[in-house]
């Protein structure tokens, strides 16, 4: 760090810059108290060496500002050498700030220790490294002394600027040699302090650990690797090197490995600490946990194993030899751990490419080939130098990720036209990788990209010409065919099974018994022929869809393509022959087949052929019932097994051998064999059987008399009217499932639960009744025990006592944390808290809770006993054990404290013979006769008096607070021996007697010397009082919702089925990983307080909504008034932050695992004596931090070892120098977080400009922090290939680049907005064990799933709705998933991963733009694809927030919805759809991508419906129908068109929900839930969401679009303006609703004069509910929605909003233009089947217009085609005259506006004339007025959506213009129409009233007064 500037002096010769500089305004510019983040911490980053000689000025100044003074000053000569030109970006600004500092410093500064500088800085040296440095090993923690050496160091390189060299001290030069030479041993560590010396902290002492270091450190026997470093080389590897033969001192293998491969020095400390900890944590596993010192070779195979399990794969896969070799005269564990080493290595630098596992298998694959050379060889390493890896290896293929990237056009190009992580991994699948070589060749196919050619035509969309590569394997089309394509199976069974039941139905009989008919039979085999057609479509669809990647595919896979398209071409013709030969009487198209087969007519032909089709469905029905089987050969490499499966599945690496153990199929089996029984009867008798025989005489009737102008008037069968009828039928057959698998969930997964003991304890009063078996379950589940333990199940007295100790401290602490979050306050904590030790008290001491109001009844019940007999008295109390309990405790606690409180022995021994005859009478049956009871009561005041003083803190005068005592204790004392005992008097002169003689009692009164100077037991005293007063409210305490909740849940689960728990030792180890991007860490003073625009703070809003909890927080706190309140704002915000979706919440619910964790060690390695006193008591502070190591620190060093919490903040390093407040804020938040929690571990990208090659370029860091003393310290620093984040999506790149710094052989994914509990994470151990415990068939499994609790349900009705039907799939749905469907997944929920499982095989989720938008469940069908499996567990629970807003939950919902619709594409789901054995895609597909097709087609059948009601209506047929005197007997047809009606009314998706609440909190419960939520409107809240889905799900799969939505997880209480519901609802519910509204209105105007209006209700009852749903609730359910001045003011901003111009950077918000286009954005980037397939949707609206205008009067009747033709010229000069309008606006309406009046006014005239001939010659009528509307609005609608499709066609000629306009005209109306309704409702006061009840209930519930707060009127104080 020496400066370049030799000896310069910044004061004697050396002189200061003269001219002076104006101070400009920066970033830099903050408050005067942050001097420390200015100088050290908004370095900029070209400048980030300087930042260290800052930091160590800002930490001396205290000391020595002179000093502080001189090293600013050489950062500053440093920072101008470094950038003479301050080039750099804030470089100039920076040095002018430190100039203007310095400035001012050398003015105020001055030497303190000598006269000149050079003697003060020696000096001030000398007095810190004796100060700090010389005795600092023994007296300070490592990582103290770490800083005080790298002050050190710095302040010798500031030393040596400044002193020439020949006048620095001899003293001082060794001072710096030593610190050079020890610095190394005092680096910043994360966990292990590997190189630190002297006394080391404990967990190095802990025996495997050792054992691990000392496996590493076995380096004799190797080659050591040569290297020709430099001086820079030599700094940057702090003092590795050693001066002579430039060779490096290597301590262990992992060191060698960096030596030899050229890998990062800040990797291989990251990797080797984590080998040391996976090697030591799986070895004490194995092992006791006495001393040892040798790793068990075991523990490195099992390790090996498990890391290479993947590579091995894949070796065989690819069918090449092994490179983990093992020769015979090798040291095995010795190259066991170098291979295992080598591959942590490869991964921990691999950056983006983590994300291709088989990639680095072919990395590590080349990697192991050459190390085995150079340690059995004479090889030489390909790689080597700093670096090299990195730049060789990793770089070169990132290059290749980050330009097909770009070709991704930001997300608008194809998913065809460019390779993603998946197709580049997938290369590595084939032999053909190894084209590559070693060293790569950067001329290998793989690295040569294409040279772009400019298109012919310039087009900014246009993604760029010239050959592309392929894809590899798949490829991702827009298009729906992919749900046939991926799950053929299921639609083929569902159409041949629809086909069998209407030929069923069909018959004469039509029932299913007709099925034994030959005729019939023969008929419905004829499904083979459809089954043979589809086959057929899916062959071709293999083709099509699959041809973009036929570059990269094998021959054989591309020659099966075009066998399967001929074998299936082949079956499509032989099957209609063989059967048309087989019919008896064919007729048409069957008797030309018949002719054509001449003699081939037997049925026996038909049958051989079906027979030899169904051969291969049979051979895979016989492998189905024989899993084992399926799962080895499909897994087998063997090239015959291969070639033999060839046909039935092409071979993949991934999704071989996905097959359960026959136990879980029959299950899963049973489940759907009984639900497609069902669903296909219910479709049989109640949806085809109706319509068959409406459908018959609909077929037989002649219609002659059509309503419009029919264009095939002669055609038989009405197919118009069948298909009208029959369509939206068949789509409700093909929805219906869903809904039958929602009533099947619910069943099944009812009855799981309750098996699973869910809600057994659900109420206070269950937990009061079960409370006593509580420490036997908490024994049972949460203690470690051994095997003899384990089968005792009757405890001794000792060890019930000390289970008992045990369990009171997990209780306590859980009971504390509750506190601590102000869930109950003080009053409550003392009623819930568990004395620790029971030892003095001889019955156990319940939580007063439990005996409240025992002592006050049973003195009653004594009082009041007139019997003589002391057993039945007895026998009373005991019959309450509780109250037995108390009875006894209360004695035996009250003696302890009197015997404590006396100091006379003479006064002891009376108490002492009271106590004996207490006990002598009870013993000898006389009680009640020695004793009277009467007086019981008075004694009982005056012991609460007693108590009441006793419990003061304060008093005034000690003697006056001692004279008190002593007289209530001599009243007691007179009472007792008075007054309650019948010969109390006699054990007084017996004392007087024995101790003073007879008189001197008159001298001397008794008890009136009492002990004050000893300490008493104050929990005693508490708790006694307690049990005296408490009454019985006591037992409904906590009064605290949530803390009821997490209480009864802990307890319940308690008794639920989970594993034991291991000792903490043996426990696997774990991490949690939180990706972090811009969201709240803490709110500020100013968002506290900051009121919306009805005048509502946060703040305020809080604590309406929590009142308990805010006077809970205000009594811990001891605030009493608004002065103190704000002097306690820093726990206001944390207050608020913890009842936020913050990160500050996240964190402190993470390290509650590390406070669970060191409890549990604690429990586990204290002795006894130990356990009873309690660990709390145990934590008390040394002399020095190496005096002793405790319990408690031996169970922090074993938490140390087995958790670590990462939050990966990926812009923590640009929040750090931003010049925004809000970022600045987030950034000193997150410091804060680290600092209050020492083990929080933040990772960050750091993007730094670096000089390479004399160029500036941005360079990238994966950066480890932890808290230092005041700011963060820098662990490990590894440099990236690029910006990871530029490859794929944000969060699941932010998570990987992370994950290099997690440990553990588990890992926990927890989101931003996710909380946890004390008292669950108690139970992580528990869930770990599930990765190891052993199953019978089943393996092992790979993400373990955890329910989830949504706390943000109390803050409305819409948060209320979304937390209860989450829960309902965390639980219920999420249950059934995981047993007995097998296909769970991941949700991005608390689910734990098998870390090292995942590490080798992608990741714990995928990151390839928009296809991975969903990253998280992608990571789930990995780990199944990849042989994992998934389980749910529901014993621990973990907290989630949701969005509370409408808004906020729409965004959500059409986040999830872009996402499934991207899943629909993607090759995952393909191969899953494939892979899957039937029942099991039938689960994969209805759980996922067909929740949200099923949706769709919800949506669609509606329309189907309508617009065939419309043909029916308009074309004249349904009148001819219903009129019909055949048809008019039969309700048939009434019953089919209404019965598709039930379905749309999704009642039956809310079962899941019910059940849930029922099976946990009880069904009455669950009624009443579920009535509150109709009477909230959940169901318009639920129908709405269904819309969203719809369609976001299908925009999606046909025009792409699918984006990351920020929802925003504050607390929404702000009213929503109209402007912004339209903009983001009306195309997804508002035009469909009022094309739906259209549709109804005209079914019911050109209908009803022959059909009733019930059956008209019946039919369309539904359907009107959605429309007003749609249209809607976007403003029921928004804040204040209908209050009449916000109503005005949104019509204003609507209104400007509609004529605002927009432009380039006018924001959609602004202007109606700028959301139009953006609107658009989609049709720009969609390809042409998009285009094609809106335009065809398009046309449905010239339906209207051709229907309506032969209704009119006009028309006389007429049915002529020109009658359509005229209704077109009307519309083309109504669109001409507007088109006048809008050009002579545009041309005339500034200068020449008379001219513009004029050309109006003729219009107008021409319009007024027109009109008046047409009513009075041509017999228009005003009906015909509004008919013409309803005609032409559609047809503009139409007009105006193609022309949005041609758009270049219609900008070209100049009509953009125009249609824009008419696109305005048409929002306008749009607009118009909704708010209507609003501006109507607004005007009455009482539906604003309502509408606030409405939202708010929950809230209401639980204090808060919403009409005060929406009306802004606040209470006069906070307090």
């Amino acid at each position: 760090m020496a400066s370049s500037s030799g000896k310069k002096l910044p004061v004697e010769g050396a002189s200061m810059p003269s001219r002076k500089m104006t101070r400009m305004h920066t970033i830099f510019d903050v408050p005067d108290d942050d001097t420390t983040a200015i100088d050290s911490e908004l370095v900029p980053s070209s400048l980030a060496s300087i930042a260290p000689v800052l930091r160590v000025a800002n930490e001396i100044e205290q000391f020595n500002p002179r000093v502080a003074y001189l090293c600013r000053f050489h950062a500053f000569e440093r920072a101008h050498n470094l950038d003479p030109t301050s080039s750099g970006r804030g470089v100039r600004q920076f040095k002018t700030y430190l100039l203007h500092r310095l400035e001012k410093d050398e003015v105020e500064t001055k030497p303190q220790l000598a006269k000149n500088d050079p003697r003060e800085i020696q000096k001030f040296y000398q007095w810190y490294y004796e100060q700090y440095i010389k005795e600092g090993p023994i007296k300070r923690k490592p990582e103290e002394m770490a800083k005080h050496y790298q002050i050190a160091f710095v302040l010798y390189d500031v030393l040596k600027t400044v002193v020439p060299s020949e006048k620095v001290e001899d003293e001082i030069t060794r001072y710096a040699k030593e610190v050079e030479r020890n610095k190394v041993h005092y680096a910043q560590y994360n966990i292990l302090p590997l190189h630190a010396s002297g006394s080391k902290p404990p967990i190095m002492e802990l025996p495997e650990i050792k054992a691990a270091i000392h496996a590493l450190s076995k380096i004799d026997n190797l080659p050591m690797p040569r290297v020709h470093p430099t001086v820079e080389t030599h700094n940057k590897m702090d003092g590795y090197m050693m001066a002579e033969g430039g060779e490096k001192v290597i301590h262990d293998l992992i060191d060698w490995l960096w030596l030899t491969f050229g890998f990062q020095k800040g990797n291989v400390e990251n990797q080797k600490e984590h080998l040391i900890l996976l090697l030591a944590n799986i070895d004490i596993r194995n092992k006791p946990h006495d001393e040892y010192s040798l790793l068990d070779s075991e523990t490195v195979k099992n390790l090996l194993d498990k890391v290479f399990k993947n590579y091995c794969s894949w070796r065989a896969y690819i069918h090449c030899k092994t490179n983990l070799k093992f020769p015979a005269n090798a040291d095995k564990q010795q190259l066991q751990l170098l291979y295992i080493g080598l591959y942590f290595l490869i991964w921990g630098e691999a950056s983006n490419v983590r994300f291709m596992p088989e990639c680095l298998c072919y990395i590590f694959h080349n990697m192991a080939d050459e190390m085995h050379g150079i340690l059995f060889g004479n090889v030489q390493p390909t790689h080597q130098g700093d670096e090299s890896f990195l730049r060789e290896v990793i770089s070169p293929i990132y290059q290749v990720m980050h330009k097909e990237v770009q070709r991704n056009k930001g997300g608008t190009a194809s998913h065809s036209k460019w390779r993603n992580y998946d197709d580049l991994n997938e290369y590595f699948w084939s032999k053909n990788c190894f084209k590559l070589g070693w060293p790569m060749k950067a001329d290998a196919d793989f690295f040569v990209q294409t040279v772009e050619q400019k298109p012919r035509t310039e087009h900014r969309d246009q993604v760029p010409m010239g050959r592309r590569k392929p894809k590899t394997n798949f490829v991702e089309l827009r298009t729906f065919s992919h749900l046939f394509r991926s799950f053929d199976r299921m639609w083929i069974f569902l159409i041949m099974a629809f086909q069998a039941m209407v030929i069923i139905a069909w018959s004469p009989s039509g029932s299913p018994s007709s099925l034994f008919d030959p005729d019939v039979f023969k008929n419905v085999t004829s499904i083979f022929i459809t089954a043979a057609l589809l086959n057929f479509l899916q062959a071709t669809l293999d083709i099509i869809l699959s041809w973009k990647a036929w570059g990269s595919m094998k021959y054989n896979q591309i020659i099966r393509f075009f066998l399967k398209f001929l074998v299936a071409s082949m079956w499509l013709v032989v099957l209609p022959i063989g059967y048309s030969s087989s019919v008896q009487n064919p007729s048409g198209l069957v008797r030309s087949f018949s002719n054509w087969v001449g003699n081939w007519q037997s049925q026996s032909f038909y049958s051989l052929a079906v027979i030899i089709y169904l051969l291969p469905n049979i051979f895979s029905a016989l492998f189905f019932v024989v899993p084992p089987l399926r799962k080895s050969v499909e897994r087998s490499n063997w090239h015959f097994i291969t070639l033999l499966l060839w046909w039935a599945q092409p071979k993949q690496f991934v999704g071989r051998g996905m097959h359960e153990d026959m136990f879980t199929l029959l299950k899963y089996t049973l489940f759907w064999i009984l639900l497609l029984i069902s669903k296909l009867a219910f479709s049989f008798y109640v949806e085809i059987s109706p319509l068959i025989e409406p459908t018959k005489l609909i077929m037989d009737l002649r219609i002659t008399n059509y309503a419009w102008h029919e264009f095939f008037p002669n055609s038989r069968y009405n197919i118009g009217v069948v298909v009208s009828i029959w369509a939206p039928i068949v789509l409700v057959y093909f929805m219906d499932t869903q809904i039958w698998y929602a009533i099947f969930s619910t069943i099944f997964g009812g009855i799981q639960g309750a098996f699973d003991h869910l809600g057994e304890i659900r109420t206070l009063g269950m937990l009061r009744s079960r409370f006593e078996s509580v420490p036997s379950a908490f024994r049972k589940r949460l203690v470690p025990l051994s095997k003899e333990e384990a089968r005792r199940n009757i405890l001794d007295e000792s060890s019930d006592r000390k289970n008992i100790a045990k369990f009171s401290q997990v209780w306590n602490e859980l009971i504390r944390s509750l506190r601590m979050e102000d869930l109950i306050s003080n009053e409550e904590k003392n009623l819930l808290l568990v004395p620790y030790s029971s030892g003095d008290i001889s019955v156990v001491q319940w939580p007063p809770f439990l005996l409240a109001s025992k002592i006050p009844i049973a003195l009653d019940m004594a009082k009041d006993f007139k019997n003589k007999d002391d057993g039945e008295l007895f026998r009373k109390i005991k019959y309450d054990e509780y109250m037995l309990f108390a009875v006894i405790e209360c004695y035996e606690t009250l003696r302890d404290i009197l015997y404590s409180l006396l100091l006379d022995d003479e006064d002891k021994m009376v108490l002492r013979e009271v106590c004996l005859e207490i006990d002598r009478s009870i013993h000898e049956r006389r009680f009640l006769n020695t004793f009277r009871m009467s007086e019981l009561l008075q004694l009982s005041e005056k012991l609460e008096k007693l108590l009441n003083l006793l419990k003061k803190n304060e008093f005034e005068d000690i003697e006056t607070y001692k004279a008190q005592i002593i007289n209530v204790l001599q009243d007691i004392m007179e009472i007792i021996l008075q007054d309650v005992m019948v010969n109390g008097h006699r054990i007084l002169q017996m004392s007087n007697a024995q101790m003073r003689g007879p008189d001197s009692y008159k001298t001397n009164p008794k008890f009136a010397n009492v002990n004050l100077d000893q300490v008493l037991n104050m929990d005693k005293v508490i708790r006694l009082h307690l049990l005296l007063t408490v009454k019985e409210s006591a037992i409904n305490v906590p009064m605290n919702l949530d803390a009821r909740r997490r209480i009864t849940f802990f307890t319940n689960s308690l008794f639920m089925n989970m594993p034991g728990a291991p000792k903490i030792r043996n426990m696997l180890s774990f991490s949690v990983l939180t990706p972090y991007y811009k969201e709240d860490v803490l709110y500020s003073e100013d968002e506290l307080n900051k009121e919306n625009e009805d005048g509502i703070s946060i703040l305020f809003y809080l604590q309406k909504i929590y009142p308990d909890e805010w006077n809970n927080f205000l009594q811990r706190c001891e605030i009493k008034n608004e002065t103190e309140l704000n002097e306690n704002m820093e726990s206001v915000r944390q207050w608020v932050s913890y009842r936020g979706q913050t990160l500050s919440r996240t964190v402190r619910g993470m390290m509650y695992y590390r406070q669970a964790l060191e409890l549990q060690g604690f429990l586990d390695m204290a002795e006894d004596d130990a356990i009873l006193v309690g660990y709390r008591a145990t934590i008390e502070p040394g002399k020095s931090y190496h005096d002793h190591m405790t319990f408690a620190l031996r169970s922090q060093a074993v938490a140390d070892m087995k958790f670590t919490y990462v939050v990966s903040c990926q812009l923590y390093g640009t929040q750090k120098k931003s010049a925004s407040p809000r970022d600045r804020g987030c950034y000193q938040n997150i410091l804060n977080l680290m600092l209050m929690y020492p083990t929080l571990r933040v990772a960050y990208i750091d993007e730094r400009e670096e000089t390479v090659n004399g160029k500036s370029e941005k360079v990238y860091y994966s950066v480890l922090l932890k808290g230092g003393d005041k700011l963060d310290e820098e662990i490990y620093r590894i440099k990236l290939p690029g910006n990871p984040t530029a490859i794929g999506e944000g969060k699941p790149e932010n998570q990987n680049h992370a994950l290099v710094f997690t440990r553990g052989e588990a890992l926990q994914t927890i989101d931003m907005n996710q909380d946890n509990y004390l008292e669950e994470a108690f139970k992580m151990r528990n869930v770990l064990e599930e990765f190891i415990k052993s199953r019978r068939w089943q393996d092992r499994p790979t993400i373990l799933g955890l329910r989830e609790h949504i706390f943000t349900g109390s803050v409305s009705s819409l948060a209320w709705f979304m937390s209860n039907q989450e829960t309902s799939f965390v639980t219920i749905g999420q249950r059934i998933l995981a047993n007995p469907l097998k296909v769970r997944f991941h949700y991005g929920h608390p689910d734990v991963f098998d870390r090292i499982f995942h590490l080798t095989r992608g990741g714990v989720s995928k990151a390839s733009r928009l296809i991975n938008l969903s990253e998280d469940i992608f990571s789930g069908y990995n780990s199944t694809l990849r042989g994992g499996n998934i389980t749910h567990h529901e014993y621990m629970q973990v907290g989630k927030g949701r969005d509370v807003g409408m808004n906020q939950i729409s965004l959500f919902e059409a986040k999830v919805a872009n996402g499934n619709g991207e899943q629909t594409l993607s090759r995952d789901v393909y191969r899953l759809g494939r892979r899957f054995d039937f029942y099991r895609m039938l689960s994969f597909y209805f759980t996922t991508v067909g929740f949200y097709f099923s949706s769709m087609i919800t949506v669609l059948t509606m329309y189907t419906f309508l617009y065939g009601q419309l043909y029916m209506v308009m074309s004249g047929l349904e009148r001819a129908i219903l009129l019909d005197s055949g048809l008019q007997r039969t309700k048939s047809l009434e019953t089919a068109l209404a019965s598709q009606s039930v379905f749309q009314l999704g009642l039956l998706l809310v079962l899941p929900m019910v059940m849930e609440i029922g099976l946990e909190k009880g069904f009455r419960t669950a009624l009443a839930d579920f009535i509150i939520m109709q009477l909230q409107l959940a169901s318009v809240f639920f129908t709405f969401q269904l819309g969203t889905k719809a369609h976001y799900f299908g925009r999606t799969i046909l025009h792409g679009g699918a984006k990351y939505r920020a929802t925003g997880r504050g607390f929404v209480v702000f009213h929503a303006k109209y402007g912004d519901n339209y903009r983001m609802y009306s195309r997804s519910h508002f035009v469909k609703g009022l094309e739906l509204l259209v549709l109804l209105v005209v079914y019911q105007v050109y209908g009803k004069s022959y059909r009733s209006s019930n059956v008209y209700l019946f039919v369309t009852m539904s359907m009107w509910f959605l429309v007003v749903s749609w249209l809607f609730a976007p403003f029921v359910f928004n804040p204040s929605g209908f209050e009449w001045q916000k109503t005005v003011d949104d019509w204003t901003d609507w209104k400007r909003w509609m004529g605002n111009r927009g432009g380039i950077g006018i924001a959609i918000d602004r202007s109606w233009e700028s959301w139009w286009e953006d609107e658009q954005k989609h049709l720009k980037y969609t390809g042409f089947r998009g285009r094609t397939l809106d335009i065809i949707l398009a046309l449905r609206f010239l339906l209207y217009q051709y229907g309506i205008v032969y209704h009119l009067n006009i028309t006389h009747h007429s049915k002529s085609i020109l009658v359509y033709g005229l209704s077109w010229l009307v519309m083309a000069t109504v669109l001409l005259v507007l088109k006048m309008v809008s050009m002579g606006r545009r041309r005339f309406g500034t200068d020449f506006q008379l001219m513009f009046r004029i050309l109006k006014g003729l219009l107008f005239l021409g319009f007024i004339s027109v009109m008046t001939v047409l009513f009075v010659v041509c017999g228009l009528t005003i009906s015909d007025v509004f008919a013409a509307l309803l005609a032409f609005m559609p047809t503009g609608w139409a007009i105006l959506l193609i022309a949005q499709v041609c758009r270049p066609i219609l900008k070209s000629i100049g009509f953009w213009d125009s249609v824009k306009e008419l696109g305005r005209a048409y929002e306008y109306v749009m607009g118009i129409v909704i708010f209507t309704p609003i501006v109507v409702l607004s005007w009455f006061p009482f539906v604003s009233e309502f509408q606030t009840r409405l939202l708010f209930n929950q809230a209401f519930s639980r204090g808060l007064q919403i009409s005060r707060i929406l009306a802004g009127k606040k209470d006069s104080t906070s307090i």
